[in-house]
């Protein structure tokens, strides 16, 4: 305690912040970069503006600062201390989207999150100008269905970013990115370590006709690779950070990653052969590659790790949040009826989700042959434009409450296991696979499930649900360590003087659950067509 606070109160600790569809979060570690010294977090959620989901930049600043001063709580209630000064800085944020801003750094139109879909034509079009899989929430596939649709602003762009570059800039002034965040804004080259110099060309080529003048180089923020330094803390990000003044100026700040990137450095999975899957409100899975696939594949997105390796990554957008929109009813079942712990309290969501997730394991292989798709938006990887949750039984199902928990968790991971399919085809090979995320809090339910499903086995560690927040203070420790000599890689670094002494609790795939995951993916793939004809039927005004 005295040392945690000690680290604290000299300004050693380093601090990693992420913005998540639903929450923001602020992770603080010390020294040891195993242990986190506190936590904070701030709840928000996207909306649909027009048609498009976004979040106002009011939104991000104001999240951001509630977190903090919700760590900054954490530690005067653990240490007695004043969380004053910091070592080292850094930030994550969900990938892809479009923020565009103008020669004054204003922004033109409201921020386009990863979860639009409306980019279709343009993605198709990189995508074959390219020879590479561009997808429809990468931030080129953005920026070129503007220039294709005719958008005003594209006229006055100056620079685009995704949400953790725009937070980055404001703290410190200087317009870079990871280059893990960045391979989701545009193709790397793995060879330079930064965007795709032909790629670029022939983009420039391509816009010429209808945005003249435009050349994507200069509007691209600069590429940097885990543990180099990005700047400092400034006076004025510092204030945005800490609006009472108590925090200090100075701090070293690591490049800006996305959340593809934390996830992997808070599962120990940077070498090739090694992957993870990140659940949360989306799902991902990333697996880094030995070498290149064969063919390009709608599926699979090629990004890259925060040291720029090659990593094959697999997106959905939709995750958990129809799974916790259930709960959330269930929930409110539970308090409306009075219902009680053992303790005699009355349930909270907690005790909601774990009581739900158990009787899930009672449920049948195949859930009963019962359905669950969570598309709250559309999903590319299902060729589905639109977001239409469904629930769907036949007469003949076994509708029971177990049948229906784990059709729902079943649900979360059926669009993840189509893409995984033909990253299987592809002859990919896995040493590892670690998982991370809110779902795996109840012990030995969603792991399971997901082992199942990839028919693989799956390891969590204790740190997993602190997931991105806790791995992006990592690479901000990384950075300082760097910074006073440091001479290790990231993997070597995360191996050594992280995970060292870590245990990890790895579930082995059960022959019966992967049977009936099998038998649930192939009726889930033939029931998208009633999703599809859902969308057609109830169009959202």
């Amino acid at each position: 305690m005295t040392d945690a606070r000690d680290v604290i109160a000299e300004g050693r600790a380093s601090l990693g912040i992420e913005l998540g569809s639903t929450r923001i979060k602020a992770c603080l570690i010390g020294e040891d970069p195993s242990t986190v010294l506190a936590v904070g977090s701030h709840d928000w959620e996207n909306r649909l503006v027009d048609r498009v989901w976004t979040y106002s930049l009011e939104d991000v600043w104001t999240g951001i600062q509630a977190a903090y001063a919700d760590l900054g709580a954490d530690v005067e209630r653990r240490y007695g201390t004043r969380l004053e000064s910091l070592g080292a800085i850094g930030v994550s944020a969900m990938m892809h989207g479009y923020l565009a801003f103008d020669d004054a750094g204003e922004l033109l139109v409201p921020f386009r999150t990863w979860r639009n879909t409306n980019t279709g034509p343009a993605a198709a079009e990189l995508t074959e100008l390219f020879g590479v899989n561009i997808p429809l929430r990468w931030s080129i596939a953005h920026l070129h269905q503007a220039v294709r649709d005719g958008e005003p602003h594209v006229a006055q762009v100056r620079s685009i970013t995704t949400l953790a570059g725009y937070v980055h800039r404001e703290l410190t002034g200087r317009k870079v990115l990871g280059v893990g965040d960045a391979s989701g804004m545009f193709p790397i080259d793995s060879r330079t370590g930064t965007y795709d110099a032909d790629l670029l060309a022939r983009y420039d080529s391509l816009a010429a006709g209808t945005a003249p003048g435009l050349k994507l180089s200069g509007l691209l923020p600069d590429v940097l690779t885990a543990g180099q330094p990005a700047g400092e803390l400034t006076p004025a990000g510092a204030a945005l950070l800490d609006p009472t003044g108590s925090l200090r100026p100075g701090a070293l700040l690591c490049p800006p990653e996305g959340d593809a990137g934390t996830g992997m450095v808070a599962t120990c999975s940077v070498a090739p052969r090694t992957g993870n899957v990140s659940a949360g409100t989306s799902i991902f899975a990333m697996v880094v590659l030995e070498r290149p696939l064969e063919r390009v594949h709608h599926e699979l997105d090629l990004v890259t790790t925060p040291s720029g390796d090659p990593v094959a990554m697999v997106h959905c957008n939709n995750g958990a949040s129809e799974l916790a929109a259930w709960v959330g009813l269930f929930s409110r079942f539970a308090a409306a009826s009075g219902a009680v712990s053992a303790s005699g309290a009355l349930l909270n969501s907690d005790d909601v989700f774990t009581t739900l997730f158990s009787e899930a394991l009672d449920g049948a292989p195949n859930a009963g042959g019962l359905l669950a798709y969570n598309h709250l938006a559309g999903e590319p990887i299902a060729e589905i434009t639109e977001g239409r949750p469904l629930f769907l039984r036949t007469p003949d199902s076994e509708f029971t409450l177990a049948n229906f928990m784990r059709a729902q968790l079943y649900g979360v991971f059926g669009t993840l296991a189509l893409g995984m399919r033909v990253l299987s085809g592809e002859g990919v090979e896995l040493d590892r696979m670690f998982a991370h995320g809110g779902m795996l809090r109840t012990a030995g339910v969603a792991q399971r499930f997901l082992s199942g499903a990839l028919a693989a086995p799956v390891s969590v560690a204790a740190t997993a649900s602190e997931g991105g927040p806790w791995g992006m203070a990592v690479l901000a420790s990384y950075a300082s360590a760097n910074a006073a000599g440091n001479e290790l890689d990231l993997d070597a670094y995360l191996r050594k003087q992280v995970f060292a002494g870590t245990e990890f609790e790895t579930t082995e795939p059960d022959a019966a659950d992967v049977a009936g995951f099998a038998d649930y993916l192939d009726r889930y793939h033939k029931g998208l067509q009633v999703e599809r004809a859902a969308i057609r039927a109830l169009p959202v005004e």
